[in-house]
């Protein structure tokens, strides 16, 4: 174990690495959890049966759990190539950043994202490895496309990102967005390092991050797209999400409303692509 602060002029979290197996893959996915208990160990015993460590490195981002959902000899054998665990404010923003900015430093060519609750076909995996080697700068997991899955979606959650979240970003991006809200995505090194991006910056806190990242590619006219996947809630019991309906909803509405003015952009660019 050793901290790990960054000594560059990106704005990234103080943090851990516990490095449990060397760089294997040229792609790594970044698994942010906070204290998801049982849900992140069946979440990676789906990927070890599905073979997942033989595409990606695994590579989990914790925000600090105290729940000991993350016991090194249990991850070691689902096949966990390395935990980062930040020390420092923010929330799924500053997971993010740590993660990227850990992974390119690692030398990974490009970076899944899904989240750590067992909602989403870590299956679907090889999938977006297959979008990076084509050459896609972004790929978005989408329920809602054709051979995609949404399965138990709470009729709110639906509603909210079929009229609301998904036309403002798509609007946002002036392409056409199914399933905006869906983590599951997956990243060029190209898109990430590219000067007018700058995803390391800590305006990122909480969930901006995914919302400038949907966007930004096409106003740069990188090369971007949506593949099938799903996305399964529990039938019963609590929704397993970060997000509150009231607080959590508003605050997501007014990351839309500055992501669309542009908010997010790097200074230099704010005039540049609308």
């Amino acid at each position: 174990m050793k901290n790990y602060t960054e000594d560059y002029a990106e704005e990234v979290p103080h943090y851990e690495v516990h490095e449990l197996a060397k760089k294997k893959q040229k792609y790594c996915l970044c698994i942010p959890v906070i204290n998801e208990g049982e849900r992140i160990t069946k979440e990676l015993l789906r990927a070890k049966q599905a073979h997942i460590s033989d595409y990606v490195d695994i590579v989990i981002c914790d925000g600090d759990s105290k729940d000991d959902s993350l016991n090194v000899k249990k991850m070691k054998n689902l096949e966990v190539n390395t935990i980062l665990i930040k020390k420092d404010i923010g929330r799924q923003g500053a997971q993010l950043r740590m993660g990227f900015s850990w992974a390119l430093q690692r030398g990974y060519q490009g970076i899944i994202t899904i989240d750590g609750n067992n909602k989403d076909s870590i299956e679907d995996v090889p999938k977006f490895v297959e979008k990076l080697d084509e050459g896609y700068d972004f790929v978005q997991g989408s329920r809602f496309l054709k051979g995609g899955q949404a399965i138990n979606t709470p009729p709110i959650r639906y509603l909210s990102v079929r009229f609301l979240h998904a036309p403002i970003i798509s609007f946002t991006a002036k392409k056409w967005y199914t399933d905006t809200t869906n983590a599951y995505r997956a990243y060029s090194k190209k898109y990430l390092t590219d000067a007018r991006v700058q995803p390391l910056r800590n305006i990122f806190m909480n969930y901006e991050l995914l919302a400038y990242l949907s966007v930004r590619a096409d106003q740069l006219k990188l090369k971007t797209t949506e593949i099938p996947v799903r996305r399964e809630y529990p039938k019963k019991g609590k929704t397993p999400t970060k997000i509150s309906f009231f607080k959590g909803n508003s605050e997501l509405l007014k990351v839309l409303v500055k992501n669309l003015f542009g908010a997010y952009q790097p200074k230099e660019q704010k005039n540049e692509v609308r």
